[in-house]
C-alpha cells in the first residue's frame, strides 16, 4: 500500500507512524513544501521516500495534513492526479468550504472529508507521536459521496488506528467545532496576549504562574500558520461563539463589580456540570 502524506508535521507524521505500525506492507511517501521538513521526516523514519505531487499516480492513499487554506487550493489538483482506486482524505478542522470546493469534481467519489479530533500544541515532524489517534473521535462528513469501496479502505485504516467514528454534515461540523475547539484556541491565545502585555511592567508575573495557567494557555503555543486559516474559513461560526463568550465574560465581570459573589458562586457551580459531560475524556 503506497501512502502519500502531504504535510509531514504533527498530524501527517503521526498518521505515518501509526499506518506503518498497523500495515506491514505500507510504504510512506512524504510531500511537503519544506525540504527541511522532508529531510527531517526521512531521518526520523516517519516516511520511507521523499516524493512530490507528480508521483501521485502510484498512490493508494493520500493523506492531506496541511493548513485548510492550502488544502482548498491543492485538493482539486490532487484529485486530478490520482487513479480511480485511490482514496484521498484530509485532516482539516473545517469542512464546509473543502466539501463545496470539490462538490462537482469528476473524482469527488475518491475524497473522504475527515477531521480527527486529536493533536497537540506542537508542530513539525519532530512533534509526530505514535498512537496520537487511538481512542480519538474521527468525524466524517458527506460519507455518502465517497465510493463505497474507498469508504471501506478508509474505515480499515481508522479501525486499525483505534479511532471512533462519528458522521456529521459539514455545516454542523463547522458550527460545533467552533465551540469546542476554535473558541478554546482563541481564548488561550488572548489569555497569553493579556499576560505577556502585563508582564512588560510586572517582571515577576511568570514566577507566580502555576499549573493552572500553564494548562489554560497551552494552546497559545499552537501554530498561527494552521490556526489563522481555520478562523478565516469558519469566520461566521467563530464570531457567533465569540459574541456569546464575550457576553458571558461581561456578565461575570458585572457580578464581581456589584459584589454579587453569591451569583458568582452559582455561576461556577452550574458550570461544574462540565465535569460530568467531559467524564472519560483525556
Amino acid at each position: 500500500m503506497n501512502v502519500f502524506v502531504v504535510g509531514v508535521g504533527l498530524i501527517g507524521g503521526s498518521f505515518a507512524i501509526d499506518i506503518k505500525a498497523a500495515f506491514n506492507e505500507a510504504k510512506i511517501y512524504g510531500v511537503d513544501r519544506s525540504e527541511d521538513n522532508l529531510e527531517e521526516a526521512l531521518s526520523l523514519g516517519l516516511i520511507d521516500y521523499i516524493s512530490n505531487l507528480d508521483e501521485l499516480d502510484k498512490a493508494d492513499v493520500v493523506i492531506i495534513a496541511i493548513p485548510v487554506d492550502a488544502t482548498v487550493e491543492i485538493l482539486p489538483t490532487i484529485l486530478d492526479k490520482i487513479d480511480d482506486n485511490c482514496l484521498v482524505f484530509d485532516a482539516g478542522s473545517t469542512k464546509k468550504k473543502l466539501c463545496s470546493t470539490v462538490e462537482h469534481h469528476d473524482k469527488r467519489r475518491n475524497y473522504l472529508a475527515v477531521h480527527p479530533i486529536a493533536g497537540t500544541e506542537f508542530s513539525g515532524p519532530q512533534a509526530a507521536i505514535a498512537n496520537l489517534y487511538r481512542g480519538k473521535t474521527n468525524i466524517i462528513c458527506e460519507v455518502e459521496k465517497t465510493a463505497f469501496k474507498l469508504q471501506e479502505k478508509g474505515m480499515e485504516i481508522f479501525s486499525r488506528l483505534g479511532m471512533r467514528i462519528r458522521y456529521m454534515d459539514p455545516s454542523s461540523h463547522d458550527k460545533h467545532i467552533a465551540y469546542v475547539s476554535h473558541l478554546s484556541h482563541i481564548s488561550s491565545f488572548m489569555l497569553g496576549k493579556t499576560v505577556i502585555e502585563k508582564e512588560k511592567n510586572e517582571r515577576d508575573i511568570f514566577d507566580m504562574a502555576g499549573s493552572g495557567f500553564a494548562s489554560t494557555v497551552r494552546l497559545a503555543k499552537s501554530s498561527p500558520a494552521m490556526w489563522a486559516p481555520i478562523f478565516k474559513h469558519n469566520k461566521e461560526n467563530i464570531i457567533e461563539t465569540l459574541e456569546e463568550y464575550i457576553a458571558n465574560l461581561a456578565q461575570f465581570k458585572e457580578l464581581i463589580e456589584n459584589d454579587d459573589f453569591l451569583a458568582v458562586y452559582r455561576e461556577m457551580e452550574d458550570t461544574n456540570h462540565i465535569k460530568t459531560i467531559l467524564k472519560g475524556i483525556a
